[in-house]
């Protein structure tokens, strides 16, 4: 239970406090770009079982791997990718978090 409040508190939380506090006057839009990080998880369509509740996505999935997360950190530094880059490193954070539980 506090796995998936962890887990699910950063996946959405997270973003609306950035979106909040950073970008007050277009706070939905960032929230919702941000929010679209969590498509990311689409590369668990390549997994068999695509959904295992005892595997850590990190290091697993294409674009949960090491390589993919230094580049979204790269990303964090254009400011016209850094709200994607934002929702990416906070979906990492998240699945980082849960992997710990594990």
């Amino acid at each position: 239970m506090i796995q998936s409040l962890a887990h699910y508190g950063i996946h959405f939380l997270l973003p609306l406090f950035m979106a909040l506090v950073f970008y007050k006057s277009q706070w939905k839009y960032a929230f919702l770009i941000m929010l679209a990080g969590i498509l990311i998880d689409l590369d668990h369509l390549l997994a068999t079982p695509i959904f295992d509740p005892n595997r850590c996505s990190i290091g697993f999935h294409p674009l949960h791997s090491y390589f993919a997360m230094t580049f979204y950190i790269f990303l964090l530094i254009p400011k016209k990718s850094r709200l994607v880059a934002l929702g990416l490193v906070i979906h990492m954070i998240a699945d980082l978090v849960d992997c710990s539980f594990m």
